[in-house]
């Protein structure tokens, strides 16, 4: 008879065993990817958010794994959709700006395709170049807040004639296409566009047969610009006490105005102002979670009834500003705008763990082999991104040493960066002139404190410069010869593609 201790060791390896059995036998899963545009990764009430109510994803958080150092490696729209679809870093795919260009490589809904799913887009584009290609979405259903004939502009003026189309509506009721005016949506609450987006999703996972799992991405205009919930989620975030803008003791506030700068992204957000974009950024959000629901529900009853696991991903191509430090938009290297929610959340038979929260940095180009991973297939070509899998399934701590994220000029040259993490640090240098600063993440989580002119911090900061410097070298704009690094230099969004990186 074996000793107890060896005994339970032995059943240990057993269970591991059957687990991992049991994984390996597991079918392709449905999957289900929430995307939001410009959604904070901070504003999820799992985190603590004081106004945001989101117990939809936050479930999602608990029944499998939240990544709280999700970023956006080029940390606007058409960048970052690009680096999503292809799994391939700014600096592979020369895609480093406010600019896109055709995809030549397999994209992650034509490999699932080729692996046997079926697959839909519905809502926002993915901002293909030509916009006409659907790259691997076998059905296509487009909705929008400031296109005139999509097909969500053509079911509203159906539904409600008088409004003139979703453009009118928005212009009428005083908003922006971008900017930080917000008040309520004026229409019936399922006229919304993230209400149609979640219908018209729903009509897809009640359309897909058994035969085949499903990849469904919806994609949500919300909470980008214009901010504009349903009456009764707007009113909840503006009866709320909001959290202050991060005011970094390195912003010169005094060169700031109120009125904001010509591209709307410089700007002293304050008063009257400041509350009401909140109230219509964070009531987007809550929106959003509410509006998602039945999705869910529908989503995972399919994948039961073909007795498939289900998968559901949240992330978003960037965050907001939303008046930190003196910004609103994008394009920036800090936390509101580069940091992004992450959640995977799976059914049993996949083996997340689940409630976990990690810190290891990971990014939008992590999804692609993750996802054919957990299909049960590879990436038809080398890529940048790292499978999450192992992470997920408690197998490993960290997946990878440090993250590069970088920006060419956007709003102005003076916005343009590189930034690297490994989750704790953060190291910003400014394209333009050099400008460095340092942010410890873990003890300074709204970067108020730049730690690049303190003695204390000289070795971590040469650390930091040390390494792009490397990473820099043979880049095409020149920024560094391998030895040092060189600003001032013209910075492209769109630029010859280098050899792949490592």
């Amino acid at each position: 008879m074996l000793p107890f201790h060896r005994f339970a060791i032995a059943a240990m390896c057993l269970v591991g065993m059957t687990a991992a059995k049991a994984r390996a036998q597991t079918g392709a899963p449905d999957i289900l990817l929430l995307m939001p545009d410009q959604m904070r990764g901070d504003c999820l009430s799992a985190l603590g958010h004081p106004v945001t109510k989101t117990p939809n994803l936050d479930a999602l958080a608990e029944q499998g794994v939240l990544f709280r150092r999700g970023y956006s490696t080029v940390p606007s729209c058409t960048p970052a959709r690009h680096a999503l679809l292809t799994g391939q870093y700014p600096q592979t795919s020369g895609v480093v700006g406010f600019a896109g260009r055709p995809i030549r490589v397999p994209t992650l809904p034509q490999q699932l395709l080729d692996a046997g799913y079926a697959t839909a887009l519905v809502g926002r584009n993915m901002h293909q170049v030509p916009a006409r290609d659907p790259y691997g979405f076998e059905r296509v259903i487009l909705g929008s807040t400031y296109v005139d004939d999509d097909e969500y502009d053509r079911w509203l003026r159906l539904r409600a004639p008088e409004c003139g189309g979703i453009r009118a509506v928005v212009e009428r009721a005083g908003l922006s296409f971008n900017g930080w005016q917000a008040g309520p949506w004026p229409l019936a609450r399922d006229l919304h566009p993230t209400e149609w987006v979640v219908q018209r999703a729903i009509d897809v996972v009640a359309a897909s047969g058994p035969e085949k799992p499903l990849f469904l991405t919806a994609s949500f205009y919300a909470p980008h610009p214009p901010l504009m919930p349903p009456r009764e989620f707007y009113d909840a975030a503006f009866a709320a006490t909001p959290p202050a803008p991060a005011h970094g003791e390195w912003v010169h506030w005094t060169a700031l105005s109120p009125e904001g700068d010509a591209q709307g992204h410089r700007v002293r957000l304050e008063g009257d102002a400041l509350r009401r974009a909140q109230a219509g950024y964070f009531g987007a959000i809550a929106h959003l979670d509410a509006a998602v629901a039945p999705l869910l529900r529908a989503f995972r009853a399919r994948a039961e009834q073909a007795e498939r696991p289900w998968l559901v991903i949240l992330v978003s191509d960037h965050g907001e500003m939303l008046g930190d430090h003196g910004y609103f938009r994008k394009c920036q290297p800090y936390e509101g705008s580069a940091n992004i929610p992450f959640v995977v959340a799976g059914s049993k038979e996949l083996g997340l763990v689940a409630g976990s929260r990690l810190r290891t940095p990971v990014c939008l180009e992590d999804i692609l082999p993750t996802l054919l991973e957990l299909a049960g297939s590879r990436p038809a070509r080398p890529v940048d991104g790292q499978s999450l899998v192992a992470a997920m399934r408690g197998e490993q701590e960290r997946v990878r040493d440090w993250l590069h994220l970088e920006h060419a000029d956007c709003y102005s040259t003076e916005q343009a960066f590189h930034a690297l993490t490994d989750g704790r640090f953060k190291y910003v240098w400014r394209t333009c002139d050099g400008t460095e600063q340092l942010f410890d993440l873990d003890h300074d989580p709204h970067e108020l404190h730049d730690l690049s002119g303190a003695a204390s911090s000289r070795g971590e900061l040469v650390k930091w410069r040390a390494l792009l410097v490397q990473r820099l070298a043979g880049r095409p704009e020149q920024f560094s010869d391998g030895v040092k690094l060189t600003p001032g230099r013209p910075y492209p969004a769109l630029q010859r593609q280098p050899s792949r990186s490592k």
